[in-house]
């Protein structure tokens, strides 16, 4: 579904990520993961359109990425849930979840799944008429998400999901993001944690210092001295 070939992105003569290879196939969860630094953000940041790449081309389902505004991106499918979450602290939570449709042209099926995502989750449903603000971080990465789904992307992009969440709302958060793929959606997502992503994703990168330093399945990974090694450094992780 996305292919990343040789991607370089440089902020002024600071070059942020190079040579960057990445797929991700219909229906998995790929997790990207590696240090504060890393080039995580910059390179998911480049896929939503965010970022203008140096070198390399991005594909999405077989078409050029590379150099469409964030809003083509999200037209094509796919939908970004930012680090920080960005959600509308003083707007209300449905008044949120209303910003994420206006890119679509079925009003009425749009309405209809704002009606079934508050349905779905109690703790919207509460407060859907509160400022945002006023949820909690947790919550708040809820609403974020949820606000994704309604632009009914065949990719989401999910960068740092469980930032500064209390364990119990990370569960939350990370039964969500694998509810999403059991129902067919394919995600794309950076974390820093490493055990959250073994037990999340289908297969795995570990980039650092802009590069990738290893990629494979989480079952050829998960006990394999050279996940670790990759992740922090150590001498002998493969290329």
């Amino acid at each position: 579904m996305l292919a990343i070939r040789d991607l370089e992105v440089r902020y002024g003569r600071l070059t942020a990520v190079r040579g960057i290879q990445l797929n991700v196939g219909t229906g998995e969860i790929v997790c990207v993961v590696g240090p504060n630094g890393a080039g995580k953000s910059t390179m998911l940041l480049s896929v939503a359109g965010e970022l203008s790449p140096h070198a390399g081309a991005i594909d999405f389902e077989g078409r050029p990425l590379t150099g469409l505004a964030t809003e083509n991106v999200v037209r094509r499918g796919i939908s970004l849930v930012p680090e920080g979450r960005r959600i509308f602290g003083r707007l209300t939570v449905d008044e949120n979840l209303r910003l994420a449709t206006f890119i679509r042209s079925d009003a009425a099926e749009a309405a209809a799944d704002i009606e079934k995502i508050i349905e779905q989750f109690p703790l919207l449903k509460e407060r859907r008429y509160s400022p945002a603000g006023r949820l909690s971080g947790g919550e708040q990465q809820i609403l974020a998400i949820t606000r994704a789904m309604l632009t009914r992307p065949k990719l989401m992009l999910v960068d740092e999901p469980a930032l500064g969440l209390a364990p119990l709302m990370v569960d939350l958060v990370y039964d969500l993001l694998t509810g999403l793929r059991d129902d067919g959606m394919t995600l794309l997502i950076v974390e820093q944690n490493l055990q959250r992503a073994i037990a999340a994703a289908d297969r795995i990168y570990v980039l650092r210092d802009g590069q990738v330093q290893l990629s494979g399945s989480v079952e050829d990974l998960r006990d394999s001295e050279q996940l670790e090694a990759a992740y922090f450094g150590f001498e002998g992780a493969a290329p």
